[in-house]
């Protein structure tokens, strides 16, 4: 089985408005997989702090439909069946060869998007997680990452003003929620 066909047979579960499970799914993407109004999807991204205070962020390749060359944190879609735990605990591991699967999270921010509209109604988990890393260990899922950079807060912003930083405000927020920013 080819990756390009795993990749568009892909599901997940749908949820309501209040993230309540329907028992619904659908493809992650191509034909059937846009959202009703009152449908929502769920995401998980995963904050790793290194005890020098600084973030670990990626870089989406060139060839990303959407946001292409954009920096953010790792994280993505929750597959069907998967706990936004567990696809943090993968997106992490994949998009950057660093496990945070057994550690505990700082914090855990959520919030809601709706985009009726656009057909992308989310929910996202934030997973922050404080480890012991170095530089060597970060080994990035080349298909998916293009770059990656240890960033404190400040430079983070900065990268939002120019390049584009995915998240920059719910990052924001999901610190400020724990007294961090």
């Amino acid at each position: 089985m080819s990756a390009e066909y795993e990749y568009t047979q892909e599901r997940i579960d749908i949820y309501d408005c209040d993230r309540r499970p329907t028992g619904r799914t659908k493809p992650r993407h191509g034909e059937g997989s846009r959202l009703a109004p009152d449908e929502y999807m769920l995401y998980a991204l995963t904050l790793i702090e290194n005890e020098a205070g600084e973030f670990l962020i990626t870089r989406r390749t060139m060839d990303k439909k959407w946001a292409a060359g954009a920096w953010e944190i790792p994280g993505g879609g929750v597959s069907q069946g998967e706990t936004s735990r567990k696809a943090a605990d993968r997106e992490a591991y994949e998009e950057t060869g660093i496990s945070v699967t057994g550690a505990e999270p700082v914090s855990v921010y959520t919030y809601r998007n709706d985009d009726a509209e656009g057909g992308d109604n989310y929910f996202c988990d934030i997973y922050h997680f404080r480890l012991d890393f170095t530089p060597e260990q970060v080994k990035v899922e080349e298909d998916e990452v293009s770059g990656w950079k240890l960033a404190t807060l400040t430079e983070m912003r900065r990268l939002a003003e120019s390049d584009g930083f995915l998240h920059y405000k719910r990052i924001c927020e999901a610190l400020k929620a724990e007294n961090k920013v």
